[in-house]
């Protein structure tokens, strides 16, 4: 069985605990996941089957889109709700949906973040998490993130209270912290804030209404009807050019040897060689020859 199964992770999981599942239900071994989702989190978990495993990376690499509860009056010290209080304003709050909109036109396109205490970010090989539950702080190093678009998901003018709760849609690239960003935006806002809830509706090209349950994948099990929901691991490659391999090129790229550059690679970071719409191998520029690509994966022929 090869392909990616659109999982969704219901809140109280770890990424790990949906991997044995489904290893469990689909009696099979070579199963991952595409990037971590706290427990607390519930949304789109792309699960690498087979031969697709080969592709976790990209799926972790490519965009994501969560739905978000903000919150603002309260910052924690895990920036989201499960924290405990750092520090909290009580006074009233007004601000109106313009003065939201010009803080989230500062937080869009290339941002600066600091990774949170409690995450898994390594620092001098442990985890941040593994410092914080042991009381300790060490310097966190700071990273670019994108962030494509942060959008308002009600209809209100003007937001008033003690602590002030928005919903938001925000679509991001790879190692953005949401938790974070609801930190950042409280903090131009001239308030503390954190994350009171978190969805991920969007996983590369995957959403939430392509995804099964857990309970509802041993349903399709049960039945064998697993085809309706495991979709083709080319699905994975749909944001890379494709190229029909020939007669001339075939035994080269089956063969996985070094090619000369693809027109396509000069716009692009990766070529899909394919066969019959099936894919037979990823190509990259080469590192170190000049006007040459070679393979990054290859796929032997699978039924």
């Amino acid at each position: 069985m090869h392909g990616i199964l659109p999982l969704w992770k219901e809140r109280g999981m770890t990424s790990h605990d949906c991997v044995f599942k489904v290893r469990k239900i689909l009696r099979m071994k070579k199963v991952g996941h595409t990037g971590t989702l706290d427990p607390g989190v519930d949304g789109v978990l792309p699960i690498c089957l087979g031969n697709a495993t080969r592709l976790a990376e990209y799926i972790t690499d490519a965009g994501k889109v969560y739905e978000a509860v903000i919150s603002i009056g309260r910052s924690t010290t895990t920036e989201d709700a499960e924290g405990d209080t750092v520090e909290e304003n009580v006074e009233d709050k007004h601000f109106s949906r313009k003065e939201l909109e010009k803080v989230f036109e500062k937080l869009t396109g290339k941002i600066t973040q600091v990774p949170p205490m409690f995450s898994a970010v390594k620092v001098n090989g442990r985890k941040l998490y593994e410092y914080a539950r042991a009381g300790e702080t060490v310097e966190r190093p700071s990273r670019e993130v994108m962030i494509y678009s942060i959008e308002l998901l009600d209809n209100e003018d003007a937001y008033s209270g003690k602590e002030v709760t928005f919903s938001v849609r925000i679509h991001c690239g790879k190692g953005t912290y949401i938790r974070t960003l609801a930190v950042q935006i409280g903090e131009l806002l001239g308030y503390p804030a954190h994350m009171a809830q978190l969805t991920r509706v969007m996983s590369g090209s995957y959403t939430r209404e392509q995804c099964v349950t857990l309970a509802e994948l041993q349903l399709l099990a049960d039945e064998e009807r697993l085809n309706e929901v495991i979709r083709p691991l080319e699905t994975a490659l749909s944001d890379f050019p494709q190229q029909e391999i020939t007669e001339q090129n075939e035994k080269q790229v089956k063969n996985g040897m070094v090619l000369p550059m693809h027109p396509e690679l000069v716009e692009h970071d990766k070529l899909v060689f394919v066969e019959q719409q099936k894919a037979v191998a990823v190509y990259v520029k080469h590192p170190s020859k000049k006007d040459q690509m070679k393979p990054e994966k290859m796929f032997p022929n699978i039924d």
